[in-house]
């Protein structure tokens, strides 16, 4: 993220983000939830992003971008966290645009790159995607891929996606799927991404 993207006199901190599967239960309250829900009006669609070790090549995590009624992600066993961004049991909910350009460059630094997938499918199937998510947490520590992939072999079409413990593994089969897109994002901040990760303000009018 550059210097310039952040612009500091006018951003709002965020707690911290980092890839990886450690696993905790937060609950944000049901008026929390609520007032956060966001519809994004492009077609209903799941983003499977996977954070790989720059050092290794290994995969360190895997969540899953779903836009169905509402655009949540999934962040099983996650570590990213945000005081503007509501969670329960591993939901991220209120996913706009800039939450989810948020997220994504949240993940990558100089030890890791994102990723990013992204594939149409029918309503119904989004929306199924929907509520397996919000019934699946919280996920323990280290099954991130294994709660993922286990979500997306429940879906019509994604049935031959194979149970894995393995972010990479999940990636590679996802990547097969006809209509996947995808995309790899590089950033060099520091590793340490709670002096580099800050969210900006809303834009207001003026």
């Amino acid at each position: 993220m550059s210097r310039a993207f952040i612009g500091r006199a006018a951003v709002l901190a965020a707690l911290i983000a980092v890839a990886g599967c450690t696993g905790e239960r937060v609950y944000a309250p049901d008026e929390v939830i609520l007032s956060s829900m966001y519809r994004h009006d492009g077609p209903p669609k799941l983003t499977l992003y996977t954070m790989v070790s720059n050092n290794t090549g290994s995969g360190a995590h895997s969540a899953i971008q779903i836009n169905a009624s509402q655009r949540v992600i999934f962040d099983p066993a996650g570590t990213f966290e945000s005081s503007l961004i509501p969670e329960r049991n591993d939901v991220l909910y209120g996913i706009t645009p800039r939450i989810e350009d948020f997220y994504r460059r949240a993940h990558a630094r100089s030890t890791y790159h994102v990723i990013i997938q992204e594939v149409e499918v029918p309503a119904a199937v989004a929306e199924q995607a929907l509520r397996l998510a919000m019934e699946a947490g919280p996920v323990g520590s280290a099954l991130c891929a294994q709660a993922t992939s286990g979500l997306l072999r429940q879906l019509p079409g994604f049935e031959g996606i194979q149970s894995t413990w393995f972010p990479k593994n999940l990636s590679d089969q996802f990547g097969q799927y006809p209509g996947v897109t995808t995309e790899r994002l590089f950033e060099d901040d520091d590793d340490d991404k709670t002096l580099e990760v800050i969210l900006p303000a809303p834009a207001t009018a003026g």
